[in-house]
């Protein structure tokens, strides 16, 4: 059981476990495979978006745009069509028209009123600009793979964002939809972390690499962690 007692700040992944990224995502796929006549279950979709994904983000750092455009670019490739420059671009400009989950945004208000909250992002900063309206809630800091130059699963990203919060990381707990990107490498670092495991056409695993965690806690939904820290 967690004591969130000794919590001063709560940290947070955002696509995945604010914002209802697989919808976005698997919208913007389906309009590029109708125009090629491809038909692909959702799965597998997620699937092979959190491989391409993953395979994008090796080697030299770029930024999260040119990685979603070579995304698509690796479907084209997979499934055989190549992608227009407009389809290409489309996934990574469809990024500021994703939405948050129906409970994100009253459960940040209500873990605002005891803690400090800050973003831990795989993603460019002028890409999340886009998202934080949607969100409603004000930020202690807002940590992306830009600033780190690094992606999550990276342990520079968690690095980096202990470093500007400037506590311990016994004081942190993180929040996350992806084992993978989020509980494991947080808890290499000594933070507490909590799965919220959302709902999705990949049970489980969602649009992201597969992996076996541990975390310290495994939810739903936002809404039953901000009931639990009420309790």
């Amino acid at each position: 059981m967690l004591d969130f007692n000794r919590f001063r700040v709560l940290t947070f992944d955002c696509y995945g476990t604010l914002i209802d990224w697989e919808t976005g995502i698997l919208s913007s796929l389906h309009r590029i495979l109708v125009a090629y006549g491809k038909k692909v279950d959702d799965a597998t979709l997620l699937k092979l978006f959190g491989d391409f994904e993953v395979r994008a983000e090796q080697g030299q750092f770029q930024p999260y745009r040119q990685v979603l455009q070579s995304v698509v670019r690796q479907f084209g490739e997979e499934l055989g069509f190549i992608p227009t420059d407009h389809e290409t671009r489309s996934l990574p400009e469809s990024l500021a028209s994703w939405k948050p989950w129906p409970d994100t945004i009253r459960a940040l208000r209500q873990l605002k009123q005891r803690f400090h909250l800050a973003i831990i992002s795989n993603v460019d900063d002028d890409l999340f600009a886009a998202t934080l309206p949607r969100l409603e809630v004000e930020f202690s800091q807002i940590i992306t793979a830009q600033q780190a130059q690094a992606y999550k699963p990276s342990r520079r990203v968690f690095e980096v964002a202990i470093s500007r919060i400037g506590l311990p990381a016994r004081a942190i707990l993180h929040v996350g939809q992806s084992v993978y990107h989020d509980v494991i490498p947080a808890q290499s670092l000594g933070l507490s972390t909590v799965w919220v495991n959302r709902p999705s056409a990949r049970k489980g695993i969602g649009a992201v690499i597969s992996a076996e965690g541990n975390p310290d806690l495994e939810l739903s939904s936002l809404a039953e962690l901000a009931a639990r820290v009420a309790q």
